[in-house]
């Protein structure tokens, strides 16, 4: 197979992704990167501007991975068995995948002044789009103001959850299994949202 660009980019894609699982988001360098695919540092900032713009191509990658197991997720005709569902195929997923899991959410952590590109944002989109239907089908008496923050304030705790969910430290702490805690926090929420629409 020739070195076109196409094909360059995607072995940078795949090789980086073996990295990181193997190794850890913070192995990846753009030195570990040439020694792994025998492509000079040059040839990789010729296909990537610079090596954020590399973990945000991961991370899209990673998104749209997210975004299949989701989608393949049977609708119940009860939308609160639907939202415990995404929540136990969400952190499957993280915990599948840990180390990529955490370049994703430590590129958030630590690129705050980050502008990101709308093929970024609207995968994001898709994710939470998928819960939107389910959680305003639960809480359809609530303003579409109220429904948008409701569902943003539940999706952002379960988004800093998950990282904590990767540690291994985790386990010498506590005995508790990790789907349980976010499955508490999503029916916690939803329980608690459900008594003040009610005042």
């Amino acid at each position: 197979m020739s070195d076109t660009k196409d094909n360059i980019h995607s072995a940078l894609i795949a090789k980086g992704r073996e990295l990181v699982c193997s190794k850890g988001a913070d192995f990846l360098t753009a030195r570990k990167l040439s020694e792994a695919t025998g492509y000079s540092v040059g040839t990789i900032y010729n296909q990537f501007e610079s090596m954020d713009a590399y973990v945000l191509e991961q991370n899209m990658q990673t998104l749209d991975e997210l975004y299949a197991v989701l989608n393949k997720i049977m609708p119940d005709t009860n939308p609160y068995k639907n939202l415990n569902r995404y929540v136990d195929a969400f952190v499957s997923f993280v915990l599948g995948k840990p180390n990529l899991w955490n370049l994703l959410f430590n590129f958030h952590l630590h690129t705050e002044n980050t502008v990101y590109p709308p093929r970024y944002l609207r995968r994001l989109l898709k994710i939470i789009n998928l819960w939107r239907c389910e959680f305003n089908a639960v809480f359809s008496a609530l303003k579409p103001a109220e429904q948008k923050v409701s569902l943003q304030v539940l999706w952002l705790s379960m988004f800093s959850l998950s990282s904590f969910l990767t540690l291994s430290g985790l386990d010498k702490m506590s005995r508790v299994n990790k789907k349980s805690v976010c499955k508490l926090l999503l029916n916690t929420y939803l329980a608690g949202l459900t008594v003040l629409k009610r005042n």
